[in-house]
């Protein structure tokens, strides 16, 4: 019989917590560095943030995904209405391909339009990608359509952990938080 734990192990949940910091972080920002009110030093700050912020995520996302092909969760079922569990599954799979699509058309939109990417730059990385306008253009909607997309889902996934941490209170949320807790098994 196979044992199975109540947590997920502890790099999934520092994986999944690190980047729940860094994606609530980019998201603002991300809006905010569009302001033209806002001064060009500001902005420009911003726009370095964000550009190298996104290089992590990406790196973090692909560590993520292949973590979780080596170690799939061994947790505990737990029984949910059907709608529930799809609409689980289905935001799950959306915030891994957001997680996916936001670095990568963030990175296609900054190389195709000919800005660097700082982080990239210094460590003699070079751009993956032509320049072209037209494509640098597709990115940019690409990544603003998705970026409203990240931010419904995000909002779903906490509304959902609050709800099953707070209201429920059926083992779902405690999986994952702690971040730094003695793992089961």
């Amino acid at each position: 019989m196979e044992d199975l734990a109540t947590k997920y192990k502890l790099p999934a949940r520092l994986l999944h917590w690190t980047m729940a910091l860094l994606v609530l972080g980019m998201i603002p920002v991300g809006f905010l560095m569009l302001n033209e009110t806002l001064s060009r030093e500001i902005r420009n700050t911003m726009f370095i943030a964000h550009k190298n912020t996104g290089t992590l995520l990406l790196i973090l996302i692909v560590a993520r995904l292949i973590y979780r092909w080596l170690n799939p969760p061994k947790l505990k079922p737990v029984e949910l209405p059907a709608l529930q569990e799809f609409a689980a599954r289905a935001t799950h799979v959306g915030l891994y391909a957001l997680l996916l699509i936001m670095p990568l058309s963030g990175y296609i939109r900054v190389r195709a339009g000919g800005f660097p990417i700082e982080a990239l730059d210094a460590l003699g990385v070079p751009a993956l990608v032509p320049r072209s306008d037209a494509l640098a253009e597709f990115a940019k909607m690409v990544h603003l359509y998705a970026g409203y997309a990240i931010v419904a889902l995000v909002a779903m996934h906490v509304g959902a952990a609050a709800f099953h941490g707070l209201v429920r209170r059926d083992g779902i949320f405690s999986r994952m938080w702690p971040v730094f807790s003695k793992d089961a098994r």
